[in-house]
């Protein structure tokens, strides 16, 4: 019996388990949180992955280790991966846990980004704003997720603000850019080299927290689509990657622009007239906006991330009609009504209700898009 370890049990290694059991798969998961979502599906062991101990007792009979979280420490993917093969690598890791080191790894493959700059100190932080200029948005480098560790900067008073609250760590300045919409790609290699590549989706966020996805992604030109596949295709091959990626994007101008305050004169030039998308950020795993795949498509995202780190031949990421899936943030809502709506699917995580929290999410399916936007009114109506 093929037994999958997995660093994390939340939600999406919830999800990951559920799609593993009709390939006759089993699981193991190492999460320091008792109660973690995942437990309730398979062995989970708690504790803390910096312990050699407890990695040994979890990677013991296992043939193969992912995980469903992106700030894994790099030491506990290393250690493991002596001993058991790791998808993704751990360079993947090691690039998405840095916001600075992502974006230079981006610029190296080609990809368009927005503006950024390092911030060390409350000197370089004036230095940065004299570069990019305002708005601008001050970030974490490491561990901001749903909104969290980062701030907007719209005008010079707020510098001193923003430094007071984040400037404890390393940070990172980034340009703000006017965008059309928030876009992202999942995209798929195995170990042999083979690819496959979803079709965009558009994402609405509040609070820095995904809302609502929409797939396929309404009005996405073929052009469109080629240049997202192309740049998932670059960081796939330049990170040796096995598993789902996913790139988060920004859809702008013809010109690439960002807003700039009135007189500012930035020295960061614009990615070329020819480019659409901006990289905003990659996740190297499975990802909240590609939940809708589950009903939505031929193969899901989380039974494709088995395919590939198992060195199965990976599914067709054909979409079944066109889908939209709803956040359940802070509350559930009520099943019999959620169930009511045609094309529907309910998917609970086992997780208390507390603001801020995704505890489930609704998937709304149709054939046509006029039956969708029908059906995604009435599931919003649930969760206004």
């Amino acid at each position: 019996m093929t037994t999958v370890g997995i660093l994390g049990a939340g939600q999406l290694g919830r999800m990951l388990a559920l799609a593993g059991y009709p390939l006759g798969l089993c699981f193991r998961f190492l999460d320091p949180a008792p109660g973690a979502p995942a437990g309730q599906m398979a062995e989970h062991i708690q504790g803390d992955y910096a312990d050699t101990a407890t990695l040994e007792r979890f990677s013991a009979g296992l043939d193969v280790v992912t995980y469903e979280f992106e700030n894994v420490p790099i030491a506990a993917a290393r250690f493991l991966a002596g001993r058991v093969p790791v998808y993704p690598p751990p360079l993947a890791l090691e690039v998405a846990q840095d916001r600075l080191a992502e974006k230079t790894f981006f610029r190296s493959i080609g990809a368009a980004t927005p503006p950024f700059a390092p911030v060390d100190s409350r000197e370089s932080l004036d230095a940065a704003i004299a570069q990019i200029g305002l708005p601008a948005v001050l970030k974490t480098r490491r561990l901001g997720y749903d909104g969290k560790g980062q701030m907007v900067l719209r005008a010079p008073s707020d510098l001193d603000a923003a430094w007071a609250a984040l400037g404890a760590t390393p940070l990172i300045l980034e340009g703000f850019v006017r965008f059309e919409r928030e876009l992202s790609i999942l995209a798929a290699r195995g170990r042999g080299g083979e690819t496959a590549f979803y079709p965009l989706i558009e994402n609405h966020h509040r609070d820095g927290i995904l809302r609502l996805s929409l797939a396929p992604a309404p009005g996405v030109t073929s052009a469109l689509q080629a240049e997202a596949e192309q740049i998932a295709a670059r960081a796939l091959t330049a990170l040796e990657y096995v598993g789902v990626l996913a790139i988060e994007l920004f859809e702008v101008a013809g010109d690439g622009s960002w807003e700039v305050e009135a007189g500012a004169s930035p020295q960061y030039q614009p990615p070329s007239p020819i480019s659409h998308l901006l990289v905003n950020e990659m996740a190297p795993r499975v990802h909240n906006s590609g939940h809708w795949t589950i009903e939505g498509a031929e193969t899901s995202q989380f039974e494709q991330h088995l395919r590939a780190v198992l060195g199965l031949p990976l599914g067709a990421n054909t979409p079944r009609g066109h889908s939209a899936m709803v956040n359940l943030i802070g509350a559930l809502p009520d099943p019999s009504a959620a169930l009511a709506i045609r094309g529907a699917h309910l998917h609970l995580y086992g997780k208390e209700p507390r603001p801020a929290r995704k505890v489930g999410h609704i998937t709304v399916r149709a054939d046509a898009i006029e039956e969708l936007q029908a059906r995604l009114a009435r599931a919003l109506d649930l969760v206004r």
